[in-house]
């Protein structure tokens, strides 16, 4: 697969998708064992661990910020310049935080669950108008 680096074109064809799970935010020493996060991040204050709500609860770890995974089906080029700024400055304009971590395939947006539906609008509209250009 062909990745993307033209930043109309990222924008254009971004694509975003709504997973349904509802996910939250957790730290510890290290991973424990058993948990299946959907990312980590290792900071010097520990390990940050995002993870669906139900699996945080099944293994008792305190957690924070319930969230909605919105993928961007569009592949985009590591370094690709500008696709950040701008998905952030359209969810910025509708008051939603974006919490953001890129994979090698496609960039993942957190945002609070409870504006999901205005997240997926807002990113929409910003898909439409580059369309247009």
């Amino acid at each position: 697969m062909t990745t993307q680096s033209q930043l109309n074109e990222l924008i254009a064809s971004m694509r975003p998708r709504l997973d349904p799970e509802v996910y939250v935010w957790a730290t510890a020493p290290r991973v424990p064992d058993g948990v299946e996060p959907v990312a980590t991040l290792r900071e010097a204050e520990g390990v940050t661990v995002v993870l669906t709500a139900a699996e945080a609860k099944r293994w008792g770890l305190e957690n924070t910020f319930p969230s909605a995974r919105i993928t961007l089906e569009v592949h985009s080029a590591l370094d690709a310049v500008g696709l950040t700024a701008a998905f952030a400055s359209a969810l910025a304009e509708v008051g939603i935080s974006a919490n953001v971590i890129a994979g090698y395939h496609h960039d993942h947006i957190f945002v609070p669950f409870d504006r999901a539906a205005d997240a997926m609008a807002a990113l929409e509209r910003l898909a439409s108008g580059a369309a247009l250009t």
